[in-house]
């Protein structure tokens, strides 16, 4: 093909990672993939496009820059999405968290078994627990707008969930269940790398980052009534606290969650 001038003129053509990049945009746009959720990893995409990895690379950079994808050390690429927020300044359940969100909040029950608890969470519950008394031990997988946000595993003393059922905890906080008086908790967070186990109920690569929470509820009385243990995928959620210099009653400003 030549100008009017009989210069040789060479059809435009659309370079190939523009074109991967381009079929991405429409399949996030189709919601294909979920917010926060992972997309496949390079090289499942440079199989489906028949594209090199670095070409494959390429166009998820140019998703980056557009902010419509991000990548974590660990968890490779997910779409891009605002973490979801938790505050540790009051007493709330995970699920009324997500609903200040935004979010639509959903949970599945793992796990439901009386058992002999494990050492540590004994030793958390001291005296609450009787010699020998077994626990009601229920793991759960938490969903943010359907997609896993957190595995849960939470601890009750035998003796006060002798009447709940798979169905109660799997529709319901246990504070509400159990109709005590709480009086607060403390939580303990920490980062950790996902196990193989979390990493499933997760839908995360396993040995990625997670934060890890253990809390420790109590009643107005000051009775140990749950012990639980979160895990949660690190680019989903962010916990934020305020730190007044003094709390309104003259005590230190602390954590105030619930189950």
């Amino acid at each position: 093909m030549a100008d009017n001038y009989g210069t040789s003129i060479r059809p435009v053509r659309t370079i190939r990672y523009r074109q991967i990049a381009d079929d991405l945009v429409a399949r996030l746009d189709q919601g294909e993939f979920a917010a926060g959720g992972l997309l496949p990893s390079e090289a499942i995409l440079s199989a489906h496009y028949q594209a090199s990895r670095v070409t494959v690379r390429k166009a998820l950079e140019v998703l980056r820059a557009a902010e419509r994808v991000d990548s974590r050390q660990g968890y490779g690429w997910f779409v891009a999405a605002d973490p979801l927020q938790q505050s540790l300044t009051r007493l709330g359940t995970l699920d009324e968290q997500l609903a200040a969100e935004g979010a639509v909040s959903s949970r599945e029950v793992l796990g439901f078994a009386f058992v002999q608890p494990p050492a540590w969470v004994r030793a958390r519950f001291g005296d609450a627990l009787a010699p020998g008394e077994q626990v009601l031990e229920v793991s759960r997988r938490n969903l943010a707008d359907g997609q896993p946000f957190a595995r849960v595993t939470v601890w009750c003393p035998g003796s006060l969930a002798t009447d709940l059922s798979r169905s109660d905890v799997e529709r319901a906080p246990f504070a509400r269940l159990l109709g005590l008086s709480l009086g607060g908790a403390r939580q303990t967070i920490g980062a950790d790398a996902v196990s193989r186990t979390d990493a499933a109920v997760l839908g995360i690569p396993e040995g990625s980052p997670v934060l890890r929470a253990e809390r420790v509820t109590r009643t107005t009385s000051g009775v140990v009534a749950l012990v639980s243990e979160h895990v949660y995928p690190a680019h989903r959620t962010e916990f934020v606290v305020d730190l007044p210099a003094e709390a309104a009653d003259g005590a230190p400003a602390g954590l105030r969650l619930v189950n």
